[in-house]
């Protein structure tokens, strides 16, 4: 059974907000659970295990596969490839900031970065593995990871928990605070430019933050109908309503199309845009949002504010190196 914290929203999206409650800082750190402390050897475990193909089964599809972290933190296509070519329903979303959703995956499904990460390996379209019993004994022949776990767990640590405690620990650290935006709020008000206000001051009126509130403008752990209002033509343009989002899990009639609301963070880079990737450019994805969740036709001028604004929510990234894999000499798994 998933646990899964629900929160949803009045679907009066256009309710009042309060601007000084709606406008936060993104943290520069990210809180860790109790049993998963955040240390510096861990999450170069982590960033290993993030990175090496051979978590799948044919040796080609690792985590940052679909999660590129030279990038937005997706893969820029509508619906990411795994092993042997073969593509899901969905987009895939951003592992940057991914430390401050409450819930993980688009439907939800996961209720930390730990139980997030355990999934890709053995979707048999993702990742493909059979079974992490087959992925901890694939790690246990490498040298070089039997070294890494015992200085991080312990002597004979290789588990699927202790493997997936060192990719969360790695993704907290996948943080973009310090955005042009975050400056502004905090006091260098020449930093945004006049139509980056007007957009910013037109999705508070619109009640576009009644939805993405909070630091990482993700809702804090909302969920939300989408669609709300039912549109023939965007339905046979983008097919909005073939993913029943979260009764896919619930198998819940009263779940249907309830998606976790995703971050706007950084969200200029990570097109093509919604679950199902279906829109390509932010400006018509604004537009999309107006129609479909508050029932406006938003204006050319509107959409080109808001989409101004949006880009002033690009981050500064951590600098990425891409670790050393642990070798095995004279032999391969495929």
């Amino acid at each position: 059974m998933f646990k899964i914290r629900l929160l949803v929203s009045a679907l009066a999206l256009a309710s009042s907000i309060s601007v000084a409650s709606a406008w936060e800082t993104l943290p520069t750190e990210a809180p860790a659970p109790a049993d998963n402390p955040t240390t510096a050897e861990k999450v170069a475990l982590g960033q290993m295990l993030y990175h090496d193909p051979r978590l799948s089964s044919t040796g080609t599809v690792s985590c940052s596969s679909c999660h590129n972290t030279m990038l937005g933190g997706e893969d820029n296509r509508p619906n990411s490839m795994g092993v042997n070519g073969q593509t899901g329903g969905r987009s895939a979303p951003t592992v940057w900031n991914a430390a401050f959703n409450k819930v993980q995956f688009w439907d939800g499904r996961a209720a930390s970065l730990e139980e997030q990460a355990a999934g890709p390996v053995t979707n048999p379209i993702e990742m493909g593995m059979k079974s992490w019993d087959d992925v901890v004994a694939r790690l246990k022949t490498i040298e070089g990871y039997n070294q890494a776990f015992e200085q991080v767990f312990g002597k004979d640590s290789i588990s699927k928990e202790n493997a997936t405690k060192a990719i969360a620990a790695y993704e907290r650290t996948l943080i973009t605070p310090n955005s042009v935006y975050d400056k502004y709020v905090e006091g260098n008000k020449a930093l945004l430019t006049v139509q980056q206000v007007r957009g910013m001051e037109k999705m508070a009126e619109l009640g576009c933050t009644s939805c993405h509130s909070g630091p990482a403008f993700n809702g804090g752990g909302m969920f939300q109908k989408f669609p709300v209002i039912g549109n023939d033509y965007f339905e046979a343009q983008f097919h909005l309503k073939k993913d029943k989002g979260l009764a896919e899990v619930t198998k819940n009639e009263a779940d249907e199309h309830l998606f976790k609301v995703p971050t706007l963070r950084n969200i200029a880079l990570t097109a093509p845009y919604f679950h199902n990737g279906s829109v390509k450019t932010l400006e018509q994805a604004v537009m999309v949002m107006g129609k479909v969740q508050l029932g406006k036709e938003l204006s050319k001028e509107e959409i080109a504010d808001i989409v101004a604004f949006l880009n002033a929510l690009t981050g500064e990234f951590p600098k990425q190196t891409m670790p050393t894999l642990p070798g095995t000499p004279g032999k391969t798994f495929n």
